[in-house]
């Protein structure tokens, strides 16, 4: 019980044992249909009776499943969302950014996400959803940026962080090397940077090519070396008193700008 407390709040015990908790119903469901690897189930003993669906899972399941307590099942649980029903213990996933090659030669461009130190694991959570929504290839996480596998970003990934892969790379040196084997492969590739002081509006930039797309840190922006890394700077233009858009948010209205330009091309 010590061991998955810990894996609650303690990033180093998650990356030592390779370990993660899964809470909430869609996080879970999306674990399993994507075959994501599962070593333990925790079920709520007692009343009320298990739903349909946690029975299902549980009858399904073909990994250990342990029930405990109510009182125990609520450590382990969110803060505010009352005593969970099932808690799965993941194992994590790790693939690294050197083998890493998505797409093919003459076919779709792949779009890859870089965000940049992420200071708040569920604004990394967001990204990674909006990435799936978007239909991006990958999420790269750079620097000394918040754990995907923190609770928080799972459940604000709402199960998208186990349908599009997120690799960790120290910083641009390592993707623009990846960019470089991407050209090498035959697949043109250009790094974006989204930044208030870009030279032109999203919209206004083609994304025909594969792209690299980079957010900024929460905090500070888009760092200098970033910048200078960077094929491409573009800003989004806003009205209204906000000063800036949250990085989740930038990320977000880019990636739809990507996928609306993809449809039109298509279409």
């Amino acid at each position: 019980m010590q061991v998955w407390e810990a894996y609650l709040n303690n990033r180093a015990t998650r990356n030592r044992d390779g370990r993660f908790l899964v809470q909430g119903v869609r996080p879970i469901t999306q674990a399993v249909a994507n075959d994501w690897p599962i070593e333990t189930l925790l079920y709520r003993l007692g009343t009320p009776e298990l739903s349909g669906w946690a029975r299902e899972l549980l009858d399904s399941a073909e990994v250990p499943c342990i029930g405990l307590v109510p009182e125990l099942m609520a450590e382990l649980g969110e803060k505010a969302g009352g005593i969970p029903e099932v808690v799965a213990v993941a194992e994590s996933r790790t693939t690294e950014l050197d083998d890493f090659a998505p797409g093919e030669p003459g076919e779709d461009a792949p779009v890859v996400v870089v965000f940049d130190r992420p200071n708040s694991p569920g604004n990394l959570g967001t990204l990674i959803r909006s990435a799936d929504a978007f239909g991006a290839d990958a999420v790269i996480v750079t620097g000394h940026g918040a754990d995907h596998y923190d609770p928080q970003a799972v459940r604000a990934s709402t199960g998208s962080l186990f349908a599009v892969p997120v690799l960790r790379a120290a910083g641009a040196a390592q993707v623009l090397a990846f960019r470089d084997r991407q050209i090498g492969r035959g697949i043109p590739t250009r790094v974006v940077g989204t930044d208030e002081n870009g030279t032109h509006a999203v919209f206004d930039h083609d994304f025909a090519d594969a792209t690299i797309l980079v957010v900024g840190n929460e905090s500070s922006g888009m760092s200098a070396a970033w910048q200078q890394a960077c094929d491409d700077l573009v800003s989004i233009p806003m009205g209204g008193s906000a000063s800036s858009l949250g990085a989740p948010s930038a990320g977000a209205v880019a990636l739809y700008e990507i996928s609306r330009q993809r449809r039109t091309f298509v279409g």
